[in-house]
C-alpha cells in the first residue's frame, strides 16, 4: 500500500512509522529484527530503509603503494525491504539516491523493487562521499533529486531508458521527497530551497518527509510557507532524540540543524549518558505531543539502529 494511502486511511490519525539503517557488513539480518521487534507494538504502517552508497578507503599494497578501494558499510536496501515486507507484513520506502547510481544501474534496482511489490520509494540526492568535499553524481548519472525523480515518474507511465521497448509495464510507485525546515545546507537560502522542493512536488511527488528537527516552532514555519507557495502534500515531521552528549555537536554538523539552547543547556547539565538519554526522550515526549496535536499525518522517528528511546517515547503516544 501507499504511503498516501495508509495516511487517508487514518482519517486524521496521527499514525507511528520508523526510519531505519541495514545492518552492517557481516552482521545477521537477526540483529535487525532484534532491534525492530520491540517497536512493531506500535503497528507502523511503514518503515523507510536507508541507502548507503560506496566509500573508497585506501588499502597497502606490496612496495609501499596503495590501492583506491570501493566499499560500501551498509548494503543491502531492496533485501532488506525484501525481508521486513516478508517478516512483518509491513511497507517499505526504500530510500533511492543518486550518488553511486548510473540512471541505467537506477532503472533496474527500481525493476526490482516493483517486481518485490514494493509500492514506495524517497528520491534524495545522497551525500557526496568523505573524500569530496561536494557531491558528484556518476557518469551518466543524476545530478540532483528532481531528475531522478522524474526518472520514476516516466517509469511509473511506462517509459524505460530503452525507447524501443513496446508495451512496457508501469510501475506504481508513491514517491517522497525530502524537506529542510531549516533549509538545505547547499541552498542560500529557505525560499530557494522552497522553490525546489515546490519543483519536485510538481514533477510527481506526493509526500513530504523532513529532515529531523529539535524546534517545533520551525517545523510549523516550513508547513506554513510550504502551503503558501502551493504545496499541500502531506509533511511529515522527522524525529529523533538525543542519546549522546556529542550529539550536541555532531547532529548540527552532519545535519545542519540548530539545538534549541533550553535543550542544549539541559544536556549540558547531564553528568552521564543515561541521565542525557532522559532528557532526550522527554524532550521528543513533548515534542511529539504538541506535533500530534496540531493534526500531523505521522510521527517519523530515526532509529539510528537504537530502539530503545523510540520505544519509550511512542508507549507515552500511542
Amino acid at each position: 500500500m501507499k504511503v498516501t494511502e495508509h495516511i487517508n486511511n487514518a482519517k486524521g490519525k496521527t499514525l507511528f512509522t520508523i526510519e531505519i539503517l541495514p545492518p552492517l557488513k557481516g552482521e545477521n539480518i537477526k540483529v535487525l529484527f532484534d532491534n525492530m521487534d520491540p517497536l512493531m507494538e506500535f503497528k507502523p504502517p511503514f518503515i523507510d530503509v536507508t541507502y548507503h552508497r560506496e566509500e573508497y578507503v585506501y588499502r597497502k599494497k606490496g612496495g609501499g603503494l596503495l590501492e583506491k578501494t570501493s566499499t560500501r558499510k551498509r548494503p543491502g536496501t531492496v533485501g532488506i525491504c525484501a525481508a521486513i515486507q516478508n517478516h512483518y507484513k509491513v511497507d517499505t520506502v526504500p530510500h533511492i539516491i543518486c550518488g553511486g547510481f548510473n540512471k541505467e544501474e537506477t532503472e533496474n534496482a527500481l525493476i526490482d523493487l516493483h517486481f518485490l511489490g514494493v509500492d514506495n520509494v524517497l528520491v534524495l540526492q545522497g551525500d557526496a562521499i568523505k573524500s569530496e568535499n561536494r557531491f558528484v553524481p556518476e557518469p551518466d548519472g543524476h545530478k540532483y533529486a528532481s531528475e531522478l525523480l522524474e526518472q520514476v515518474v516516466r517509469m511509473n507511465n511506462g517509459i524505460y531508458l530503452d525507447e524501443e521497448l513496446e508495451h512496457a509495464a508501469h510501475t506504481n510507485f508513491c514517491i517522497g521527497a525530502a524537506g529542510y525546515p531549516e533549509k538545505h545546507f547547499n541552498a542560500p537560502n529557505l525560499k530557494s530551497d522552497l522553490k525546489y522542493l515546490k519543483l519536485k512536488v510538481d514533477l510527481g511527488a506526493e509526500y513530504i518527509v523532513t529532515q529531523m528537527f529539535f524546534d517545533n516552532k520551525k517545523y510549523f514555519d516550513f508547513v506554513d510557507k510550504c502551503r503558501a507557495i502551493g504545496i499541500t502534500v502531506p509533511i511529515i515531521p522527522g524525529i529523533k532524540p538525543l542519546t549522546g552528549k556529542g550529539q550536541l555537536t555532531v547532529l548540527p554538523k552532519t545535519f545542519h540543524i540548530d539545538i534549541p539552547e533550553e535543550l542544549a543547556d539541559e544536556a549540558e547539565k547531564c553528568k552521564d549518558t543515561v541521565s542525557l538519554k532522559e532528557v532526550g526522550i522527554e524532550w521528543a515526549i513533548k515534542q511529539s505531543k504538541e506535533l500530534i496535536a496540531h493534526g500531523v499525518p505521522t510521527l517519523h522517528f530515526y532509529s539510528m539502529g537504537k530502539a530503545d528511546p523510540i520505544y519509550r517515547i511512542a508507549k507515552e503516544l500511542f
